[in-house]
Formats: C-alpha cells, sequence, structure tokens
C-alpha cells in the first residue's frame, strides 16, 4: 500500500512559482510512474506532469510544457512539481499519483494511488 501526501499549495501572483512536493510511504517500486494531476472548480481532473521512477523519463501536458518540472528523490521517496510563469488558470487543487504498472499514462484510471491534493490559486 501507498499513501502519498502533497504539500507546497498557496497563493501566488500570476508570473510567480511554487514548488509542490509529494511524501510517499510505502515503497515505490522502480516500474512506478509518478505524476500529478490537477482539477480546477467545476471541471475534470488534468494530466500535469508524470515520471517513470527508474528511467526518470518525463511528459508534460501541452499547456505546461517549458514552465513545469517534474523531478524525485529518491532517497527521500519523494517527486517534486516545480511551477513557474504561473497564470490565473493554473489554479487549481493539485494531486500526485502513482501508476504501480508504470504505463506513464496521461489518464485518470491508470493511476492505482492518490493523494488528497493541495490548493494553488494564482492571483492575476
Amino acid at each position: 500500500q501507498v499513501q502519498l501526501v502533497e504539500s507546497g499549495g498557496g497563493l501566488v501572483q500570476a508570473g510567480g512559482s511554487l514548488r509542490l512536493s509529494c511524501a510517499a510511504s510505502g515503497r515505490i517500486l522502480s516500474a512506478y510512474t509518478m505524476a500529478w494531476f490537477r482539477q480546477a472548480p467545476g471541471k475534470e481532473r488534468d494530466f500535469v506532469a508524470a515520471l517513470t521512477w527508474a528511467g526518470s523519463r518525463t511528459y508534460y501536458g501541452d499547456s505546461v510544457k517549458g514552465r513545469f518540472t517534474i523531478s524525485r528523490d529518491n532517497a527521500k521517496n519523494a517527486v517534486y512539481l516545480q511551477m513557474g510563469s504561473l497564470k490565473p488558470e493554473d489554479t487549481a487543487v493539485y494531486h500526485c499519483a502513482a501508476d504501480r504498472y508504470g504505463s506513464g499514462s496521461r489518464e485518470v484510471p491508470h493511476y492505482d494511488y492518490w493523494g488528497q491534493g493541495t490548493q494553488v490559486a494564482v492571483s492575476s
């Protein structure tokens, strides 16, 4: 069983930066893909970024490419999302997720474990 806890959200002005953290308890195996999704009020949960645990391949949603960076710290069993050049449309609850089969998918149903989320609000 894997538990994920996000932190680092907050209120920031447009153009600013934030770094989100996801701490995982339980063993994250080398096959796992770790990802960030976000969900704005009244909208579906959207893919933001993903990282294969073993191979360090990264994937990004089109709306965040070039502005956000996903990374990991194996020793700390943690995943991070560095967000820059933030826009009001980035406002959402950001969720960390783990796919134990390592599909590298951008789809919600492929992910087995989810955190409760951390709120990010970007003011104009």
